[in-house]
């Protein structure tokens, strides 16, 4: 069997949009029946909320859509993380750029933006909920579905199990 391919999914704290994303894609992936060829986890490019579950708010329009993020704790990306994912996604351009500022070089094809998968929705980002309101959390979960859908079709296209 062909190693699973490994997706760090990242934003800022990790409590609002990489967890979400983290959800939502294994979610998707154990329903497509792919979840044996994946290993999925987020981190956050400040350690601010280390250890912390996902924002309340996330969690609860998450499990409104039929996510469960109750399990998850957020950490900060260890510089292990650039050797050991196959892709590392952020949320907008500022996290790509931490990502980028800290990655080694022969790693940094690894690197990308979540929404470059997206197929529907027209924003190159994710944005950030934390601080509006509650439909930025609806929000985020349509931009993350979207991009989710797209990157397991781009995965599920290659030959990774």
């Amino acid at each position: 069997m062909a190693k699973p391919v490994s997706v760090l999914f990242v934003c800022m704290g990790n409590i609002c949009r990489s967890p979400t994303a983290e959800g939502v894609f294994r979610h998707r992936v154990q329903a497509a029946g792919l979840a044996h060829r994946f290993v999925i986890d987020s981190a956050g490019t400040h350690g601010y909320h280390v250890g912390e579950p996902p924002d309340a708010r996330s969690m609860e329009y998450a499990a409104k859509r039929g996510y469960d993020l109750s399990a998850q704790r957020s950490r900060k990306v260890s510089a292990r993380d650039f050797e050991e994912f196959d892709h590392l996604l952020a949320m907008d351009h500022d996290n790509l750029k931490l990502l980028k500022a800290a990655c080694p070089p022969e790693y940094q094809q690894k690197l990308g933006l979540i929404m470059s998968h997206a197929t529907r929705s027209g924003s190159d980002v994710v944005p950030d909920p934390y601080y509006g309101g509650s439909q930025g959390f609806d929000q985020v979960l349509d931009y993350i579905e979207d991009a989710t859908d797209g990157l397991i079709a781009t995965l599920g296209g290659k030959k990774i199990g």
